[in-house]
C-alpha cells in the first residue's frame, strides 16, 4: 500500500488507499453509513446472488489468477437461506483482488472502485453519486498535485542543466589557470550567490543562518516562478561573463532581469486563476 486518503462522503468519512497503484475504497466506512454493524451488512450484500454474480464478472476480466470453479460453487448457493460469503472467505477461495481485507492500523474490508461504487450503490443511489463525486475530486487534486510537482521538478532540473553553463563561462572568462580546483570552487560558490543576490536578496550562507532546521538549500525551496527566472538568470548571466561584464555590473541587470521575470509571471498567473 502506498499511501491513505479521506473523503467525506454525506458526514461519513471514508478511506481510500493505494493498493498495486489501483484505488481501494473502504466499504467497512461505507456500510458505517447504514448501520452501526458494518459486518453484517456487507455480509448482507454478498450473500446476494447478484452480487456475487459481479464480483466473479469482474475478477474474469481483471484477475488471471481467479479462480472460476470455485466461484461457480458459490454462484450456485447465493440466495439460498443457508448461504453466508465473507470477503476473507471469497478472497481465500477464488484468489479475488477485487476485495482486500486489512487489520491494524488500516483495518477494514477495502474494495476497488468499481466494486466499491456498486456497493454504495446497494446501500443508496443517492450516497453512490456522492461517492463518486467526492472520489473524481480527490483524484482531480491529486492530478493537479502531481503536475505541478513535475513542472517544479523540471524547472529545477533546467536551472542545474543552466547552472552548469554558467560555471563554463566562469572557467573560461573568470578563474586563471593557476588557480587550485579548491580555489575555483570559491569562484564557482561566489558566482551562484550572485544569481541568489539577484533573485531572492540574500546568500545561500545567510538562507541557511536563517534557516537552519530545512534542509537543501535556498533553491530547493523556490516556487515554479522563480525556478523558471532562475533558469533564465543562468543563460544570461554566462552570456554577460563571456562578454567581460564585472560582476558588480552584471549582479545589477541579473536583479533587473529578475525583477521584470517575476512581475510577468506572477501577472499571469493572477489573470490565468481569474479566468478558472
Amino acid at each position: 500500500m502506498n499511501k491513505k486518503e479521506t473523503i467525506q462522503v454525506k458526514g461519513t468519512e471514508i478511506s481510500v488507499i493505494t493498493w498495486e497503484e489501483k484505488a481501494y475504497i473502504c466499504i467497512t466506512d461505507i456500510a458505517k453509513y447504514k448501520s452501526d454493524d458494518p459486518t453484517s451488512v456487507i455480509s448482507n450484500w454478498m450473500r446476494n446472488r447478484n452480487t456475487v454474480e459481479f464480483l466473479g464478472v469482474w475478477e474474469s476480466l481483471y484477475n488471471p489468477n481467479f479462480n472460476p470453479i470455485e466461484f461457480e460453487g458459490f454462484r450456485k448457493e447465493a440466495g439460498l437461506n443457508a448461504f453466508t460469503l465473507s470477503p476473507q472467505k471469497w478472497i481465500c477461495r477464488t484468489n479475488a483482488i477485487g476485495l482486500v481485507s486489512k487489520s491494524g492500523r488500516y483495518g477494514g474490508t477495502y474494495a476497488h472502485k468499481d466494486i466499491a461504487f456498486k456497493f454504495a450503490a446497494w446501500i443508496s443511489v443517492e450516497f453512490e453519486l456522492y461517492i463518486v463525486k467526492e472520489f473524481q475530486r480527490l483524484k482531480e487534486n491529486e492530478n493537479k498535485n502531481t503536475q505541478q510537482s513535475l513542472e517544479w521538478n523540471l524547472q529545477r532540473t533546467l536551472s542545474k542543466i543552466n547552472y552548469h553553463i554558467q560555471t563554463d563561462a566562469i572557467k573560461e572568462e573568470i578563474i586563471p589557470k593557476v588557480l587550485t580546483k579548491k580555489q575555483a570552487n570559491y569562484v564557482y560558490a561566489d558566482e551562484a550567490d550572485v544569481l541568489n543576490m539577484a533573485l531572492f536578496g540574500l546568500t545561500a550562507k545567510e538562507w541557511r543562518e536563517k534557516n537552519p532546521g530545512q534542509k537543501g538549500n535556498i533553491r530547493d525551496y523556490a516556487t515554479l516562478e522563480q525556478l523558471v527566472v532562475l533558469s533564465n538568470m543562468e543563460s544570461i548571466n554566462a552570456l554577460l561573463i563571456r562578454q567581460g561584464l564585472p560582476q558588480n555590473e552584471r549582479i545589477i541587470q541579473l536583479n533587473n532581469v529578475a525583477i521584470t521575470q517575476m512581475c510577468s509571471l506572477l501577472q499571469h498567473k493572477n489573470i490565468t486563476k481569474r479566468l478558472t
